[in-house]
């Protein structure tokens, strides 16, 4: 009975929790009197209420837009959740405009609900060559407040039509919003992020807006609603938050207007790839021989191995050419790059694609959208959401994802910033489609350390290691532009241990790989007559990266990663092992990561092995708990692992 009674008042807990808060614009008492939100107990503010309600006017044609808002501010970190910024766009012959500001900070003093109006001399504008940002600050705004604020904008730019965002940087109780879009205007509707919408309703509006002469249209009427939305929270092993962070989006698609004018505002990709055939900053400059005759030596023109040539071309573009850190899509010249001797990603590329293609080699363009940029939209063309520009090409019935950006990438590696799923690859001859960018090969850090323990009770010996892949990149970069300062962080990083001397092995920056060697020195800990030593003199993460509560959005490492660690001790004879530790096999679901570690004792060696192996590049959020407990268990034995060895 008592169990039973337990399971009721949790039930009743859990399903009154929601009722703490008043999910209405209207503020009461007990808003003021909670100062926690149970599902989120470091939430900085509870956005309680958020309305907004889009549609056409009448009389201006005007797309005017109603906010409504109500916040608790829950922590001292909330409080700048008191200041506003609406940012109103600038045409060449209109402007926004935003009218009925009204803001409200209620408190609770001597169990009376105090409030204090927002006033005229609190809004600022503030102008900009093409925006105007309007802050309005709420008053006496402190931790317990509720605030309140509405306002509408008015304007006539309809291409996005007004977007939504249910998912903010605090969680949302009770997210909605309306729309009224007239017949003459189709948009493309994308609901981006992982989160479900709790409501969608849809009707018909009659003779919503009307026109000249009698003419009208309808207006398609929706009601999105997103319940009890988690905070987002940016963490490491991510793309930008405009991929994942829940939202609506319009593009517009048609205009119709009442004198039967007809505007296609969005093109399929068959006429996208016809205008970018034709555009003189991209399609007339891929494939034309002309354009690089003569450049390349004989030395490489003269290669018989299709492979060894690509790669050869390949390093005389990093050799001769260097970007200038400009992506855009736009004043593209690969002639006026080849005699500057500097260019942008598409100058760039498309000088690689064009030297290839006249030696012979089938290669194309892949336009691609950066992970800072967000993922481009499938469901339909919008060309300004790519903003990079890679190659392919297949060798030897081998496929290889070509950029000659990085001088610090062997041929075959693309930039660490395009490791975003997917881009357009652009093939004129037979149209253009989606292609995955996977990277196949796993990136692996590895060290093998060995010690020898002296008479003295210090553990000298050495650590190789051998970085292959993405964790090749920094190192090599950072040791190519300044050896000394790389010596230096080694020591400063590595503190605890003395680092005698430091050694490059075949260092070539167009490898795949970096390899070193250290040599070191160790004091360990001694108590009596024993000497306790952590095998792990490096470690992979000192912590873990992963913190919060629950993740709404992707795990992305980008790539597939292997971490591998082994320590070999060799004892002289005053001295034996008496305590190690245990083997650890633990493994993420579905194969999707291990963990190993093994220890043998051979003689007077003690060898220890450790492996950790992350076998996707993507985790979906289902992951989350499993990798946040994955990496505690890495952290945990890395910093806790400990072998006695005892004075015999």
């Amino acid at each position: 009975m008592k169990l039973r009674l337990l399971i009721i008042a949790l039930i009743i807990s859990c399903s009154s929790f929601s009722q703490e808060y008043n999910v209405t614009k209207r503020v009461y008492k007990s808003d003021l009197k909670h100062n926690s939100y149970a599902k989120d107990s470091t939430a900085n503010a509870l956005v309680i209420y958020d309305y907004g309600n889009s549609f056409i006017d009448n009389t201006t044609y005007w797309l005017r837009v109603q906010i409504e808002q109500k916040i608790k501010i829950l922590r001292t970190e909330g409080i700048k959740r008191g200041a506003f910024e609406v940012k109103l766009y600038k045409g060449k012959s209109s402007e926004e405009i935003i009218k009925n500001i009204k803001g409200a900070t209620y408190n609770l003093e001597n169990d009376k609900v105090v409030i204090t109006e927002l006033t005229k001399d609190a809004i600022f504008e503030e102008e900009h060559e093409k925006y105007t940002l309007v802050k309005f600050v709420l008053p006496k705004v402190k931790v317990g407040s509720v605030i309140k604020i509405s306002y509408e904008t008015q304007s006539r730019f309809m291409t996005k039509y007004q977007p939504w965002y249910f998912q903010s940087t605090d969680p949302v109780l009770y997210s909605e919003y309306n729309t009224s879009i007239p017949g003459n205007y189709e948009y493309h509707v994308k609901l981006v992020g992982g989160i479900p919408l709790d409501t969608h309703d849809t009707s018909i509006e009659k003779d919503c807006l009307r026109g000249g002469n009698g003419s009208s249209a309808n207006c398609y009427v929706s009601k999105y609603i997103m319940k009890n939305v988690p905070a987002y929270k940016p963490e490491d092993f991510t793309t930008t938050a405009l991929n994942y962070m829940s939202r609506v989006e319009y593009e517009l698609s048609v205009f119709r207007g009442f004198d039967g004018k007809v505007d296609e505002m969005t093109k399929t990709w068959k006429d996208v790839d016809n205008e970018l055939k034709t555009d003189s900053d991209f399609g007339r400059q891929v494939s034309k021989r002309s354009l690089v005759k003569n450049i390349l030596p004989e030395s490489i023109v003269s290669m018989d191995t299709n492979l060894d040539k690509a790669h050869a071309i390949y390093q005389f573009i990093l050799d001769n050419y260097k970007w200038n850190g400009k992506s855009e899509r736009y004043d593209v010249s690969v002639k006026n790059l080849i005699k500057e001797k500097v260019g942008s990603v598409f100058e760039i590329n498309l000088l690689l694609e064009n030297l290839l293609t006249n030696e012979g080699f089938k290669v194309f363009p892949i336009l691609i959208s950066t992970r800072g940029n967000g993922l481009a939209t499938k469901i339909f063309p919008v060309l300004t959401d790519f903003n990079y520009l890679i190659l392919k090409t297949t060798i030897d019935d081998k496929d290889y994802f070509l950029d000659a950006t990085e001088p610090y990438l062997s041929f075959g590696e693309i930039p660490f910033r395009t490791l975003n799923q997917y881009g357009r690859l652009m093939d004129f001859d037979n149209g253009s489609y989606w292609e995955d960018i996977n990277v196949d090969d796993f990136s692996t850090r590895v060290h093998r350390v060995r010690l020898t323990l002296d008479i003295d009770n210090q553990f000298s010996g050495a650590i190789e290691s051998n970085f292959t892949g993405y964790h090749s990149h920094q190192p090599k970069q950072l040791y190519d532009e300044n050896s000394e300062a790389y010596f230096e962080n080694k020591i400063n990083v590595h503190s605890d241990i003395k680092i005698e001397n430091h050694e490059v092995n075949d260092y070539d920056k167009s490898k795949p790989s970096f390899k070193e060697i250290i040599d070191i020195a160790i004091e360990p800990e001694v108590i009596g007559n024993k000497i306790y030593l952590n095998p792990f003199i490096i470690k992979f993460f000192e912590e873990n990266p992963f913190k919060l509560q629950e993740r709404s959005y992707p795990i992305d490492f980008g790539y597939k990663d292997v971490y591998i660690y082994s320590i070999q001790v060799s004892l002289n004879e005053d001295y034996g092992i008496i305590e190690t530790p245990s083997t650890v096999n633990y493994s993420l679901p579905n194969d999707a990561g291990n963990i190993l570690l093994n220890v043998d004792r051979i003689n007077d060696q003690l060898i220890l092995y450790f492996k950790v192996k992350f076998n996707l590049p993507i985790y979906s959020p289902e992951f989350y708990p499993y990798l946040k407990e994955f990496m505690s268990k890495l952290v945990e034995l890395q910093n806790n692992t400990v072998i006695v060895f005892e004075k015999q």
